[in-house]
């Protein structure tokens, strides 16, 4: 029998099962805000584990899952990003009509899905993990059923997800093909030899990579984004946007500089394509956008793009740890970003879809000021401007690429970040230059959130050197 370490898994562990007795526990309990606190609490516990393991590594189950720096890293990203989605869920889902117990359930499925995904070390594992944090996802995004426009962004991501699943499928069948195994380190050994069918590999972990794609929204493979973004319920999407795009990201860093770092020549000049696309398309469509959440569904679409920077050298083995160290850097700064934005969207949309233009956002700077406030430092954060930490994020991104003698790549990235000022500093004027009456929900946990989500995003850019620290510490390894 292979060796099984359950240790290694204990916190994806604990979450999977306090799921499964969530499910049961809100049969029983007629108020859904238990069934939230539980969900709460049981991403805590998780979180409180994550971070004991800090320190820690090694492998199990025939070496198909690992436990490293990285997965650590990023398991604790996770579970903080679950955290958030309750928090912006709880009363949103009440207000609108949809509060039902499965909710927090599926959230946290998902959630496990998304760790799985970071510490897989083997391509069945990572498909098991795609499905595990997607279906979930899926359901979530047609919740507020029956409404038409949830009901279509459930449907399309759905058919968009299980499209995208079969071309990582297919990718893996052809690695497994060309190298006759589906373990990162025997794939790597079998391309670093010589051994294995460069033809193959080559086309498996480009199919890979457009499945991959996908889930982060890139260019060419963006375009459920806005209308799933629109559709969605807005706490869903919130979720969506920072939990897929971190799972996401965390198993395109693992498997190709680990599986695939021969490829690099083939596949480097690819990526980088990908990602000047991603930043140019994103920023220059949601130019044109009048409804707050499909702004920032163009946002996100730009931010993987800026994400994608980082990526890119991961065949350059001096400049690799930095590279991740930035990537993971900017999700942080994103995760806090995108949750106060979102919150701040929460807290002013009204059923039916109403208080979602961005017209709808004048006179909160008179009416709501501290809002506002926070607003605006999100703003200023997705844009790049200090002292916020979407500014360090950036730099750091920036940094990676130049050293990665990715010149253009770092030129578009600044280019692109000038043109995403001007639709990001539009909110900020229509808040304080334009009349209106907004009206905003007065929820504990969602003013919670978009204000510590406020005060971390300046606060943590003064001193950047302890996270980035902890996430240059949070090496890949190959067992």
């Amino acid at each position: 029998m292979p060796p099984v370490n359950f240790s290694l898994i204990l916190p994806l562990l604990t979450l999977t099962i306090w799921a499964c007795l969530l499910l049961l526990v809100d049969l029983l309990v007629k108020r859904k805000e238990i069934t939230a606190l539980l969900a709460a609490l049981g991403l805590a516990i998780s979180l409180g584990m994550t971070i004991s393991q800090i320190g820690s590594s090694g492998t199990g189950f025939n070496n198909m899952v690992v436990l490293d720096g990285f997965s650590i890293f990023v398991d604790a990203l996770l579970l903080v990003t679950g955290l958030f989605s309750v928090a912006v869920a709880h009363g949103y889902i009440k207000r609108m009509g949809i509060e039902r117990g499965e909710y927090y359930t599926l959230l946290l499925f998902s959630v496990a899905g998304m760790m799985l995904m970071a510490q897989a070390a083997d391509l069945i594992i990572v498909f098991l993990a795609l499905e595990m944090l997607s279906i979930p996802l899926y359901v979530l995004s047609a919740f507020a059923r029956p409404n038409t426009d949830s009901e279509e962004a459930g449907m399309k991501y759905f058919l968009l997800g299980a499209f995208s699943t079969g071309f990582v499928v297919y990718g893996i069948a052809l690695v497994f093909g060309a190298t006759g195994s589906t373990s990162l380190s025997a794939i790597m050994s079998a391309a670093s030899s010589g051994t294995s069918n460069v033809l193959l590999l080559t086309i498996g972990s480009a199919l890979i990579l457009v499945g991959l794609s996908f889930k982060v929204a890139a260019v060419p493979f963006h375009m459920w984004t806005p209308d799933v973004y629109q559709g969605a319920p807005s706490s869903v999407t919130a979720f969506m946007a920072a939990g897929a795009k971190i799972a996401g990201f965390a198993a395109l860093l693992r498997v190709f500089a680990l599986a695939f770092p021969s490829l690099a020549g083939n596949l480097t000049p690819v990526l980088a394509v990908i990602s000047a696309l991603t930043m140019i398309v994103g920023n220059v469509i949601a130019i044109a956008q009048t409804n707050i959440k499909r702004l920032l569904a163009y946002s996100s679409i730009a931010h993987a793009g800026y994400i994608l920077m980082a990526f890119v050298p991961y065949g350059q083995a001096k400049v690799v740890s930095t590279s991740v160290a930035a990537g993971l850097f900017y999700l942080v700064s994103y995760v806090l970003t995108n949750f106060g934005a979102w919150a701040v969207v929460i807290a002013l949309e009204k059923s039916e879809g109403k208080g979602l233009e961005i017209s709808d956002y004048g006179g909160l700077g008179r009416k709501y000021p501290a809002l506002a406030a926070a607003m605006t430092v999100f703003m200023l954060s997705l844009t790049g401007i200090p002292p916020t930490l979407g500014f360090v994020g950036k730099f750091y991104l920036f940094r990676a690429a130049i050293q990665g003698q990715f010149y253009l790549l770092a030129v578009i990235g600044v280019l692109t970040s000038l043109i995403s000022a001007y639709y990001y500093l539009r909110v900020v004027v229509t808040m304080y230059m334009r009349e209106g009456d907004p009206e905003a929900a007065n929820e504990p946990w969602l003013n919670i959130t978009w204000g510590l989500a406020a005060l971390l995003t300046v606060i943590v850019s003064l001193v950047p050197q302890f996270l980035f620290a902890w996430a240059n510490a949070a090496v890949l390894k190959l067992f």
